[in-house]
């Protein structure tokens, strides 16, 4: 039986680490354009409780998504040992394109997918390079496509990248601007016949009312003429995360045949610590039973949430080592979930 496997993973982690501290001087705003009526110094404060962030990584001057992309994907080559023009796809996850800097014009054409490609310098023709824009379930979606085309036949090998830059889609005077960062994650999916690989994926959508959660608008400050930022109903998004997620997480474990005991790690998209926290408690109480020690990894704390690079860029740092007490091995079960604009959902059973 075919399968495809992870040979390869790659991350770029900006190099700006901007601290909590640095939001100290920012007059923030509600979405009706009244100021926040809390000192900025307890509204940091309360931020950082309910969300686990203490510091973001924003992309310097002049780094693009693509580019940070290219950065990620070349590492995965190099991990994956494997020649660009042996590659038969190449799917860019990202949400806004290219951006030269905060509220500029969101460049997407030509697809950075085709970008990433010339940058790798594939002459290949049959190299086939596209965008998926999936809000934050962006990549797993990818990935979850390029194993769907690997088992059926029609590609051996492909690079799949989630990229982005939120911090040039935030609204200054947005207390959710905090949230919000850089990054890049990249991996090499390859045609295998052992019985390791993907095992199940599921993935849904929500519209009916779902689909205005994450939105885009003008400044919450009234600016005229303001560029459209990312934006976000908060609590409807956890509400939505917490009662969908982890059912659809259980529906993809169980139609995989494998039991939760046998889970190694689980990775959640890094939205936010304490609706990751909640989200994994609910999941393990489906099955009657306590999530155990150091079956979760994390990095929001120091990375912020960096959209579809947050899976990539995790799964990267606890298989090369980067994170203490997180170890995998081969043939250990993994299982991957994100949420997102849409409103999206969708998980992965892994087995490496």
């Amino acid at each position: 039986m075919i399968q495809s496997l992870i040979t390869g993973t790659g991350a770029y982690i900006p190099t700006l680490a901007i601290p909590n501290e640095d939001f100290l001087s920012s007059q923030f705003y509600n979405p009706d354009q009244t100021p926040v009526s809390h000192p900025t110094e307890t509204t940091i404060r309360k931020f950082a409780a309910i969300t686990g962030i203490q510091q973001r990584r924003y992309a310097a001057a002049g780094m693009t998504a693509s580019l940070m992309g290219l950065e990620a994907a070349r590492q995965a080559l190099d991990q994956a040992q494997i020649n660009p023009e042996k590659l038969d796809q190449i799917i860019v996850a990202h949400n806004y394109g290219d951006m030269a800097h905060n509220g500029a014009p969101r460049d997407q054409v030509p697809s950075l997918a085709a970008r990433m490609k010339q940058g790798l310098g594939i002459k290949n023709p049959y190299c086939i390079a596209y965008d998926l824009i999936f809000g934050c379930p962006s990549w797993l979606l990818a990935l979850m496509q390029a194993d769907q085309a690997i088992r059926s036949g029609v590609a051996s090998s492909i690079l799949v990248i989630g990229t982005e830059t939120l911090s040039r889609v935030i609204d200054a005077s947005d207390r959710d601007a905090m949230i919000f960062a850089d990054g890049a994650g990249a991996c090499i999916l390859t045609k295998t016949d052992s019985k390791r690989g993907f095992l199940n994926s599921i993935a849904r959508s929500d519209t009916q009312t779902e689909a205005s959660f994450i939105y885009s608008q003008q400044a919450n400050d009234g600016s005229e003429e303001s560029p459209l930022f990312i934006k976000m109903k908060g609590h409807k998004v956890y509400e939505y995360a917490l009662r969908e997620v982890p059912p659809a997480m259980k529906k993809c474990l169980d139609e995989s045949g494998r039991s939760i005991d046998e889970l190694k790690m689980i990775f959640i998209h890094q939205a936010n610590e304490k609706m990751d926290e909640a989200i994994l408690r609910e999941f393990y109480t489906l099955y009657g039973k306590t999530p155990p020690d150091y079956v979760m990894p994390m990095n929001i704390s120091w990375m912020g949430n960096s959209s579809v690079a947050t899976i990539p860029t995790l799964l990267h740092q606890v298989l090369t080592g980067e994170l203490e007490h997180y170890q995998l091995h081969p043939n250990d079960l993994i299982l991957l979930a994100s949420v997102g604009a849409g409103m999206h959902i969708n998980a992965v059973v892994y087995q490496l």
